[in-house]
């Protein structure tokens, strides 16, 4: 899956290049399109075959359960399918760039996901500083899950 931090930088037609061990990875799935969806602090770039592979899950759902609308309202209907280029970009285009707050130096990062992010760098410093704090917490919870 997708590991690691890569910075990267925004062109002026609003352009990311994807680190070339992401494009490996996008390989593996057929036509190697992306869905990308802002998600309040950053953008989530999924495989297109991973993004539906979770709207087939949200299908699954009752129609009638609130939360299953309100995250197909406000999630789901945010997402916006994406090709890479023939040098390996990605176009974020000027909303979703607003959307997800990111400016011109950003960090993709990949969490061992099925999914990375493109972080505005000074955000994902701050987070992690802030974040610091709660990894031995975090790793209890893992351990507590058998990992």
């Amino acid at each position: 899956m997708f590991r690691g931090r890569y910075p990267a930088t925004v062109d002026a037609k609003g352009r990311v290049s994807i680190p070339a061990r992401f494009r490996e990875v996008l390989g593996r799935y057929e036509g190697g399109n992306l869905v990308m969806v802002p998600d309040g602090e950053c953008l989530e770039a999924y495989p297109l075959a991973e993004w539906e592979r979770m709207e087939a899950k949200l299908r699954e759902q009752s129609r009638f359960n609130s939360e299953v609308r309100e995250i197909s309202r406000l999630y789901v209907s945010r997402a916006k399918d994406v090709t890479l280029d023939a040098a390996g970009r990605m176009l974020i285009t000027p909303d979703v760039r607003r959307d997800a707050g990111l400016d011109k130096n950003v960090l993709i990062v990949g969490g061992g996901l099925d999914k990375f992010e493109v972080w505005d760098r000074g955000r994902f410093e701050e987070y992690e500083r802030t974040g610091q704090p709660k990894l031995p917490s975090l790793y209890e919870k893992l351990s507590a899950l058998g990992v």
